[in-house]
């Protein structure tokens, strides 16, 4: 199979879903990017506690860094180094860029989960008038694919709405723990800090 048999079969699945497919295209687009954005920003890339990782970084200053908590934890280490009364305002103000980074394209993502079913939803109603509109004609077979091409719509936009929802929310699922357990190391990182270990 050479490139233009590849490039001719996805157009056909492209038309068979009718005037829906754009928008679901773009949603999956927008999904995926969303959710590699969010698991970029997420990974985790520690192995070791959180008050291990402070006396890491408070033994080599100079180590490099691969994530938000890891950042996170040197940017308090020198916060707390420049002897800061309210240590825990400057902190918190200091780590509101990172929830503001680890929320980022969370609301999109949810969004399209929840908009591509209805898509999916509205590609079969439009299946399902045109089935109807080629019973009442008696038309079989029409230029736009008569009774099966109204079938073949249906089934097909809501299949393709499922499949670009399903995978977005069960890999949002994992990605919203993963934030948790982020934010939460990052409020014990200001205990630490805070307290002087």
């Amino acid at each position: 199979m050479d490139l233009n048999d590849i490039f001719l079969s996805v157009k056909s699945l492209f038309v068979s879903g009718g005037f829906v497919m754009p928008p679901l295209l773009i949603c999956t687009m927008l999904l995926w990017y969303g959710l590699g954005y969010r698991y970029w920003t997420l990974k985790e890339t520690y192995r070791i506690g959180v008050r291990d990782m402070l006396i890491f970084y408070q033994k080599n200053p100079q180590a490099p860094v691969s994530g938000i908590l890891d950042t996170a934890v040197k940017q308090g280490l020198a916060l707390q180094q420049q002897g800061y009364l309210n240590l825990r305002r400057h902190l918190d103000s200091a780590f509101s860029d990172y929830d503001k980074e680890m929320r980022k394209y969370a609301v999109l993502i949810k969004i399209i989960v929840m908009i591509s079913p209805l898509l999916g939803l509205l590609g079969t109603v439009s299946g399902m008038i045109e089935t109807f509109d080629s019973l009442a004609s008696m038309a079989l077979f029409t230029q736009s694919g008569g009774i099966a091409g109204g079938i073949s719509q249906a089934l097909f936009t809501t299949q393709m709405g499922l499949a670009v929802a399903i995978p977005g929310v069960l890999i949002q699922s994992v990605l919203n723990r993963r934030q948790i357990n982020l934010q939460t190391d990052l409020a014990q990182v200001k205990d630490l800090l805070c307290s002087n270990v």
